[in-house]
């Protein structure tokens, strides 16, 4: 229970929670269902908060799997309006980033094993 009480504390801190309306309020509004914007992300990170675990500790690997399931950086793209063109070239240099980064891990693990 308090690890549940915990997440949705750190959802709603990290800026992934879906909106931050007061929850008594007189007069509430109820959008009509309707499709996700473009900016909606379904968000499924969930961490088990240990006994005795502090909440930096937490909070750090929180962010560790924000960051590895890549919601932060599609909504980064989904910002603004982004063409088939600048798309692909996104992509690519990704590509090129992840590549030089592999190839720099794979030297390190060679030394390493040396």
């Amino acid at each position: 229970m308090m690890s549940r009480l915990f997440l949705l504390a750190l959802l709603a801190l990290a800026g992934l929670a879906s909106g931050f309306a007061p929850l008594n309020t007189a007069k509430s509004v109820v959008a009509p269902a309707t499709l996700p914007s473009s900016t909606s992300l379904a968000v499924s990170v969930k961490i088990d908060v240990g006994e005795g675990e502090s909440i930096e500790q937490a909070l750090r690997r929180f962010k560790r799997e924000v960051n590895k399931s890549g919601h932060l950086m599609e909504l980064r793209h989904r910002r603004h309006f982004e063409n088939s063109q600048e798309k692909k070239k996104r992509k690519i240099k990704e590509a090129r980033m992840r590549i030089r980064f592999e190839r720099m891990n794979r030297r390190r693990m060679n030394k390493q094993r040396a």
